[in-house]
């Protein structure tokens, strides 16, 4: 069994083991022809149950070549130009071959002593998005598992810079569109429900910052303490962008740690045209980005930063056998010191990788180019009596509703979607993702793929508007 271990000896039969599994990749992103094959729960349990894995298959080419039938053949493609649904992007071929060396090498950034090089390399990458942010000269950060892990650890800091230790008192202000995981940490971190206030959003889906100021002042007159407030830069239904300079002054006059879930739109830090959308963000406290939505790099690639540097000793524990105390004093730089995490993977290099050989500049190109199709599909869409679209896009995601003529109910044309949604995922021609506003069934398309085009988004219309209509004809014939 040692023959399967990587080191000097091996060197060979790794090459040509990952080659064999990177060829058969490449073949298959080659060949597709639609973003899912439609295959079910159902279609792929029994293969997969049936594999005994008490016995090895013994060699590499015989495990690839059954992986093609349990995953290859019907995973979900996000590089296909017809993938419209969640937020994940096509990645970026530097960032993959980072993925490639950072595996076979196996560093663990949580101490120096396991991460030589890697330690120096994120914590560049960590000041550079700093200051492409405008945190100041005293900001830090570190690589986190995604936006959901960032949004923990940040309002983890912003509770214990809080001036009071009750608990109860606390109250974390962010808006009806913010992401699930603002009320998620908050029960993790022993505030309950009740502790997030939702702020309603206007008809551009932002934060009402004057609703945000009457519902501070409201809780102050309470007793009750502003721990944090959480604006949203991207939101995940509508991409919409919060007012962050009147949440930055309101936060800085009732004494809030600020917060900007910057999770998708962390790509305008690398726009050459659309960096304006993100003013106000240099006055956060904390910043969530995720690299592995608009920064194109492979799951998972995401870090939260931090104005003051000295707030990340909230995340701080020693022990002998990792990270004792007199590595502070020795200038030892141990990540696990700001990270919640303890091992973890250097992610970072994806993002080095990309940098050294992309460029910021062509990162941004790349993320400015899914928002100007997102303009000309709200063009599309709000020409098109079938539809009716909810909102401008402020970045690159798109929520729309399919409406027929008279005749159907709210509750028939929310199934219709519903439908419409299902059967196109099961075709596997195209993949959208859905959602509710206002009561009801919606769809979106998150465009992530800059080579998806406005004949794409056009030719999905039809395919969704396809199976509308026919869901509600073969109903109206039931009906009768």
């Amino acid at each position: 069994m040692r023959s399967h271990l990587l080191n000097d000896a091996t060197a060979e039969q790794y090459r040509r083991s990952v080659t064999d599994g990177v060829e058969r990749v490449a073949r298959k992103l080659a060949t597709t022809r639609r973003p899912f094959t439609g295959a079910t729960p159902d279609d792929l349990a029994p293969a997969v149950s049936a594999v005994d894995l008490d016995r090895p298959l013994g060699d590499t080419a015989a495990a690839l070549d059954e992986l093609e039938g349990l995953y290859l053949r019907d995973a979900v493609y996000f590089h296909h130009p017809r993938y419209l649904g969640h937020l994940n992007c096509p990645v970026v071929i530097p960032a993959v071959v980072g993925e490639a060396v950072l595996s076979a090498v196996n560093s663990s950034l949580d101490t120096w002593d396991q991460s030589a090089g890697g330690t120096l390399i994120e914590r560049r990458l960590v000041d550079w998005t700093a200051g492409r942010i405008g945190l100041g000269p005293a900001a830090d950060g570190v690589f986190t598992s995604g936006g959901t892990q960032s949004n923990l650890q940040a309002l983890l800091l912003a509770r214990e810079e809080a001036p009071t230790g009750d608990l109860a008192k606390l109250r974390i202000f962010t808006s009806e569109c913010s992401h699930f995981s603002v009320q998620k940490s908050a029960r993790l971190l022993g505030l309950g429900r009740s502790a997030v206030v939702s702020i309603p959003c206007d008809g551009d889906r932002r934060m009402q910052s004057v609703v945000l100021a009457a519902e501070l002042a409201r809780c102050a007159a309470e007793g009750l303490v502003p721990m944090a407030i959480v604006a949203t830069a991207g939101t995940t239904d509508f991409g919409s962008i919060d007012p962050l300079p009147e949440i930055a002054a309101l936060a800085a006059e009732y004494g809030a740690w600020m917060h900007v879930d910057a999770a998708y739109g962390c790509g305008l830090l690398a726009s050459p045209t659309r960096r304006h959308l993100l003013d106000g963000i240099e006055r956060a406290d904390s910043v969530t980005v995720d690299y592995h939505k608009s920064f194109f790099q492979p799951v998972s690639s995401s870090a939260v930063l931090v104005r003051d540097g000295a707030t990340l000793r909230h995340a701080t524990y020693h022990a002998d056998y990792l990270n004792p105390r007199r590595t502070v004093a020795e200038r030892i730089p141990n990540q696990v010191d700001k990270s919640l995490q303890t091992t973890r993977r250097f992610d970072a290099l994806k993002l080095w990788m990309t940098l050294r050989v992309m460029g910021a500049d062509g990162v941004g190109q790349l993320f400015d180019e899914v928002c100007d199709l997102a303009a000309e599909g709200y063009g599309l869409l709000d020409a098109d009596p079938r539809y009716d679209v909810v909102v401008r896009p402020s970045l690159s995601t798109l929520v729309f509703r399919y409406v027929p003529g008279a005749g159907a109910s709210p509750e028939a044309v929310d199934r219709a979607n519903l439908h419409a949604r299902k059967a196109l995922f099961a075709s596997g021609e195209a993949v959208v993702a859905g959602t509710k506003v206002d009561g009801r069934q919606y769809l979106k398309f998150t465009l992530l793929n800059p080579e998806t085009t406005a004949h794409d988004i056009a030719a999905v219309l039809d395919l969704i508007a396809g199976h509308a209509e026919q869901y509600l004809g073969e109903n109206l014939v039931h009906a009768s």
